[in-house]
């Protein structure tokens, strides 16, 4: 192992200090793009990170150049010590951050506020009720737009994740970017992307170019504004003249931004995995029960990671079944 001080810099020269923390890999809703139908085979519930255990592994981190940290699930706000866990977290020298379906979020204003976490992603895939229910497998449509308007008014800064799916929401593109014209919020189209049992095909993928061809179909050029993307930015960014919120497309398939990359994923069972794509994970947890320092662990995996989507260098290789079944379905990894 090199002797680099620097742990969490690869071989690419990649300085990672972003570190995403998977909570819980259970949920409150079962969107097929996520979790199998068949479901997931969930980790013994003694396998999971404690709220200490997770502080604990968080702080290394921190110590060793991370600056963000995401709380992710499954739906993170399912996990009971949620408010003891985000108080922990609030004391290390973070910008926290949190992913949600939004279901039950309403129920957390408050919490949230307390520990500084102002800055909610929320998935959700469509604004047509029945859509929602068909991708969601719950009836819940109603009560997540609500939260998202509340979310709004109470000051947070909202992302709103969209999951593209050829032949079932493209046609909503134009509405979700219209949601940003009285809304300060940033809606994302995430390309359709390849895990265990979610069925994904390229055929069903919406390309970076095909949402815009339907952008640059609907409003005039000069209206739609190219935006300076944030640096390690995995979004092309952009809004239309006058609109308070924007929009951006996630285009991990298509145009991958793993030159920039600097995030590290933390599954629920303590896993490190170096890259969304990587098949390949790296036990903490187990070096911290023992007592053992987890550093040696995280610098290998670091220079473990490949330069471009997890070694998936093309997209004759994403479209490779055994390149990526091996991978954990994403409602286990965390989003």
């Amino acid at each position: 192992m090199s002797e680099n001080k620097n742990i969490l810099q690869d071989l690419h020269g990649r300085n990672h200090a972003y570190l995403r923390i998977s909570l819980i890999e259970r949920c409150n809703l079962r969107c097929s793009y996520c979790m199998p139908e068949e479901g997931v085979q969930l980790s013994p519930k003694s396998h999971l990170m404690t709220y200490e255990e997770i502080y604990d592994i968080a702080k290394t981190f921190v110590k060793h150049g991370v600056t963000k940290i995401r709380l992710t699930g499954g739906e993170p706000l399912i996990r009971k010590d949620i408010p003891v866990i985000l108080e922990k977290l609030a004391t290390l020298p973070v910008e926290l951050s949190i992913t949600s379906n939004a279901v039950i979020i309403d129920k957390f204003i408050d919490v949230l506020k307390a520990h500084g976490v102002n800055k909610i992603n929320l998935s959700l895939d469509s604004l047509d009720r029945e859509k929602f229910k068909h991708i969601t497998r719950r009836d819940q449509f109603d009560i997540v737009y609500k939260n998202l308007f509340l979310l709004v008014k109470e000051g947070f800064n909202v992302k709103v994740n969209v999951v593209l799916m050829k032949g079932f929401n493209e046609n909503e593109i134009i509405d979700f970017i219209n949601l940003t014209k009285n809304m300060p919020i940033s809606v994302r189209f995430i390309e359709f992307m390849p895990f265990d049992g979610n069925k994904w095909d390229l055929g069903k993928m919406v390309s970076y170019a095909e949402v815009m061809a339907y952008v640059n179909a609907s409003f005039s050029k000069e209206n739609i504004q190219r935006l300076q993307d944030a640096p390690n930015d995995t979004s092309k960014n952009y809004k239309i003249s006058g609109y308070k919120g924007s929009f951006a497309v996630i285009s991990s398939v298509t145009n991958p931004f793993c030159d920039s990359c600097n995030r590290l994923r933390l599954t629920a069972n303590g896993q490190l995995k170096n890259c969304l794509f990587s098949s390949t994970e790296s036990d903490l947890l187990t070096t911290l029960r023992e007592g053992k320092s987890i550093e040696p662990i995280i610098q290998k995996a670091v220079q473990a990671k490949f330069k471009v989507r997890g070694g998936m260098d093309t997209l004759k290789k994403l479209q490779e079944p055994k390149l990526h079944n091996n991978n954990r379905s994403m409602i286990t990894i965390g989003g």
